[in-house]
């Protein structure tokens, strides 16, 4: 998605690894449907700001923890 001016980056797989919690899981506490999920992760869909700001308070972090417009910086490694 590079030149995507309109794509939204996100460590949603990240932080459900981190917690141990399925994309089923993380689906119902949201109240969608858990390829929506899959969608996010994958970059395929850009949340709404309810859905996000939901996300972001599932896990307990800040909105800018999860989304950003920008790519995230690697962890652990030289980029």
């Amino acid at each position: 998605m590079p030149g995507d001016k309109e794509h939204v980056y996100n460590r949603i797989t990240m932080l459900r690894a981190e917690r141990g919690v399925s994309r089923r899981d993380l689906a119902t506490a949201l109240g969608v449907h858990y390829q929506t999920v899959g969608y996010l992760e994958r970059g395929e869909y850009s949340p709404s700001l309810h859905l996000a700001l939901r996300i972001a308070d599932y896990f307990e972090v800040p909105v800018e923890v999860v989304f950003s417009l920008k790519p995230f910086p690697r962890i652990g490694g030289t980029p």
